[in-house]
């Protein structure tokens, strides 16, 4: 029986992240190809809707989230579990990052006011968004922390159920009660919109 090319993919990449550490170029450098088309996948899912028309192409958010990982000598290498939500934490921060970036600029930021048109008014909506987003997930880490990294490996990460359980070491059973409590406690923080 042939050996599935993604089983072997993924056990490459969790012998690489088990023996590299954050100065090893040359294993991090063997990792990239291994990593890139999931990389890119996640990048696509959170550059879906106008945000992709302006500042970022998913090809850019790939490189910058995998420079900011190996970059940090706190990445957890530990295997692709841990990889793929350190790598879903690092490009939501960049979008977010882009995002208030955008709104400093929306507001002066120390420039002559830009014409508005419709593609403009779409991007600076969802970067309103995103920073109301960010907002939310940020008391929802400080409220329900172990809630909150499930929702953002199910969903920034598109880890499934079971490699969820495995980057937080925690049972399948788990992360679906946890990311449905999650779910449920952003969409009313969302809904109810921010204190007055």
């Amino acid at each position: 029986m042939e050996a599935n090319p993604i089983d072997n993919s993924k056990s490459a990449i969790t012998m690489i992240l088990e023996k590299a550490t954050a100065h090893d170029r040359e294993s991090l450098d063997a990792l990239l190809p291994l990593v890139y088309d999931e990389l890119r996948v996640m990048a696509r899912r959170q550059l879906a809707g106008e945000w992709r028309q302006k500042p970022f192409q998913t090809t850019g958010l790939v490189h910058e989230a995998y420079l900011k990982l190996i970059d940090q000598s706190a990445v957890p290498l530990a295997n692709r579990h841990y990889f793929f939500a350190a790598a879903a934490r690092a490009m939501r921060q960049i979008l977010v990052d882009a995002a208030r970036r955008r709104n400093r600029t929306k507001r002066g930021g120390g420039h002559l006011p830009e014409s508005l048109n419709e593609a403009t008014l779409a991007v600076d909506g969802f970067a309103a968004e995103l920073i109301d987003l960010d907002s939310a997930l940020d008391e929802l880490a400080r409220t329900l922390p172990r809630q909150a990294q499930v929702l953002e490996c199910r969903y920034f990460g598109g880890l499934s159920v079971e490699e969820t359980a495995g980057a937080l070491s925690i049972s399948p059973r788990s992360v679906k009660r946890d990311f449905a409590l999650a779910q449920a406690w952003l969409s009313r923080e969302l809904r109810s919109g921010p204190p007055e």
